[in-house]
């Protein structure tokens, strides 16, 4: 069970071929028509719509700390509440390209948009797994 930042790095480095992590940093956002309820349960930090800000890949050994990445995505100027991370394995001991984890982060984005995020893990600010409901 990964529960945390350093989790998926150890594992990741675990596994029998080489891996190429895929990062959508996404800001909670409150739509347009939102009713009463939902402003006030968007308030108390629940809800919202998730929209994808920063996305970026990296090797393990370019990203071996959560503080580092942070940073990183800091630059950038976009505010961001929730990270989505998937793993891509590579082969014969290479990890994929960046052009190779083109495509694959494009489906990501697009799936998180429409809401479907059960298939990547979801870390908060500070590098720990959160659950979405």
């Amino acid at each position: 069970m990964i529960s945390s930042y350093n989790d998926l790095i150890q594992t990741s480095r675990s596994q029998q071929e080489a891996q190429r992590l895929l990062f959508v940093f996404c800001r909670a956002e409150l739509p347009d028509d939102a009713s009463p309820e939902e402003k006030e349960a968007f308030e108390r930090g629940e809800g919202g719509a998730l929209t994808p800000v920063i996305c970026v890949d990296k090797t393990p050994d370019e990203a071996p700390d959560f503080e580092a990445l942070v940073e990183e995505s800091r630059t950038t100027g976009q505010a961001w509440d929730v990270v989505f991370i998937a793993a891509m394995s590579g082969r014969g001991g290479m990890a994929p390209s960046t052009d190779e984890a083109q495509q694959p982060m494009t489906m990501m984005v697009e799936s998180i948009r429409l809401g479907h995020v059960s298939n990547y893990l979801p870390l908060d600010s500070q590098g720990h797994a959160v659950s979405l409901g």
